[in-house]
């Protein structure tokens, strides 16, 4: 019996109540009830507070409402008992049988295990990482690439439709600098001010010459604009293929320079003009913010006819409105605090609500000890260099761990230690265990056929099973409240709780001692933990290694 099946019996128990006369409610007044594990195990399998809840409006006290629901529930097939406890707590124990069923539904489930249906209906555009294609990812990056790809998995696997999205800030003067930086590198000259340092401008440059070796002859703006052209080509192809290796992948590529080209920012001024909060100024054109509690009014367009950056971003918010996402989510670092505003002010302008149309996430800083900054870059830390030195599972899974608005200190060097106390390889190792003693059953002649799960009765047998359970409701939590890290610190329950049942209970015989049904039962809840770790972790966009 799964949690969310325990609930589903609660409330028809609640609905034959209502029926018999037995409980003042109208049947829309009978809520499905949570339920969860208790904190002390032995007050039983799982625990609810409905009666809580319903007691007021039942006119009753919240005792008596629990104790009637344990009489009925305690008739239940597949419940061993149902007591009430203090003031109105309802504690159920589980036959058996009944608990041990859950490994069958995980197995059965395989990879859906988990998904739900929480955000049926929801169309969300989430767009992160987002660097300039001036330069190399670098740690700046990495957390939103990390929990962004982590939050899309999260929201799919709620049943939202989701879709990735880059931002690619193309056009603008910082794409001539670059373009500029290339030319000086390629051709001897000096970088231009504020133009781009570090030694992938040089290799970008070498590559833009094998090309085009003309490059040197044609006249400067024209030799500006292909070094650009190509170097924006090259910096974006590595772009892709970092994330790639972080193992994060987006649905949509966004061009600002398209918003620009294809007449879309001026487009976007008309279409907020007549929602009325477009004035003029000084030769200037206003967006009034203020209404929408921004601290001052933006310029859409400066005095000399040029757009400001402001205006792209109000064109690209109509754009994904015009795309048809409902939802639109902004994953922003922590030097973006400001943007949260002039954002929602945008939505507000566009006649959406900003408290259901638009959500705004804040990453805090990241840090690394003992890195070393990339000689190719210059002064940062590049995605690559910590991919090559560490890899993908130990930061992503560290990344996914702490919520998103907390500072945080990497120790790359105890990441990349192969022992229990990294947690990534702690969830891991869990995990490669499973499928090693999986194998080891297939050899001691362990069948699968025959599963009994009354024989899963061992009180580690309950405890794992309980943990399993709470799976698909810690998936649709998370993602509800976006927080990946929730998963993170769920697999290490489950981890331990695996490990600690693994030292009490027999999944193969000792020695020449005969197979029995409880050795078959406990290699389907074996496998029923691999399938929750391997599916936790592909939430995370981390490996599961069948051995380690």
């Amino acid at each position: 019996m799964t949690p969310a099946q325990l609930a589903d019996l609660i409330r028809t128990v609640l609905l034959d109540a209502v029926a018999s006369g037995d409980v003042a409610l109208a049947p829309d007044d009978v809520p499905e009830p949570r339920v969860e594990r208790p904190r002390q195990r032995e007050h039983g399998d799982w625990a609810t507070n409905v009666a809580m809840q319903l007691a007021k409006k039942a006119g009753t006290n919240p005792r008596a409402l629990a104790e009637l629901l344990a009489a009925r529930l305690s008739d239940a097939d597949g419940v061993a008992a149902a007591e009430v406890a203090g003031p109105g707590f309802l504690n159920i124990r589980l036959e058996a049988g009944a608990a041990g069923e859950l490994a069958r539904t995980v197995v059965e489930a395989g990879a859906g295990y988990g998904r739900n249906d929480a955000l049926a209906g929801h169309r969300i555009n989430m767009e992160f990482v987002s660097a300039n294609p001036t330069g190399p990812l670098h740690i700046g990056h990495t957390r939103w690439a990390a929990l962004g790809d982590a939050l899309v998995r999260l929201l799919r696997a709620s049943g939202a439709e989701v879709v990735p999205e880059y931002y690619i800030n193309d056009a603008g003067s910082q794409m001539d600098k670059f373009g500029a930086s290339i030319l000086a590198r390629a051709t001897g000259g000096e970088i231009p001010e504020g133009g781009y340092q570090g030694e992938y401008v040089t290799e970008l440059a070498r590559k833009v010459l094998d090309e085009r070796p003309d490059l040197p002859e044609l006249p400067h703006d024209e030799a500006v604009a292909v070094a650009r052209e190509l170097g924006y080509r090259l910096q974006m192809a590595e772009i892709e293929q970092t994330l790639a290796d972080f193992n994060v992948h987006f649905d949509v590529w966004f061009s600002e320079r398209e918003l620009h080209d294809g007449g879309a920012v001026e487009g976007a001024v008309d279409r907020l003009r007549t929602q009325g909060h477009v004035y003029d100024d000084g030769g200037a054109v206003w967006l009034r913010t203020t209404d929408f509690s921004d601290d001052k009014d933006r310029v859409l367009v400066r005095a000399d006819g040029s757009p400001t950056y402001f205006a792209a971003d109000a064109a690209y918010y109509l754009s994904k409105k015009d795309r048809g996402f409902g939802e639109k989510i902004y994953l922003l670092g922590a030097d973006h605090h400001g943007y949260v505003n002039r954002l929602k002010a945008i939505a507000s302008c566009a006649g959406d609500d900003p408290e259901s149309n638009i959500e705004i996430l804040i990453g805090q800083l990241v840090s690394v000890a003992g890195a070393r900054m990339s000689k190719r870059a210059g002064n940062i830390i590049e995605l690559r260099d910590l991919i090559e030195w560490i890899g993908t599972d130990p930061v992503r899974y560290t990344l996914a761990r702490f919520p998103a608005d907390s500072p945080l200190a990497l120790d790359g060097e105890k990441l990349r230690e192969k022992n229990l106390d990294n947690p990534v390889y702690y969830v891991q190792y869990a995990y490669a265990r499973t499928r090693n003693a999986s194998r080891n059953a297939e050899e001691h002649g362990v069948p699968r056929d025959g599963f009994d799960p009354a024989a899963l009765d061992h009180p580690a047998d309950a405890e794992l099973l309980g943990a399993l359970g709470q799976f698909p409701e810690t998936v649709a939590h998370a993602a509800r409240l976006r927080e990946p890290h929730r998963v993170a610190r769920y697999l290490e329950q489950v981890a331990a709780a695996y490990h600690q049942w693994y030292g009490q209970t027999r999944i193969s015989p000792r020695g020449e001692d005969p197979v029995d049904a409880g050795h078959t039962a406990r290699l389907w809840l074996n496998d029923a933990t691999s399938q929750v770790l391997t599916n936790g972790l592909d939430l995370l966009g981390v490996s599961a290694p069948e051995r380690m």
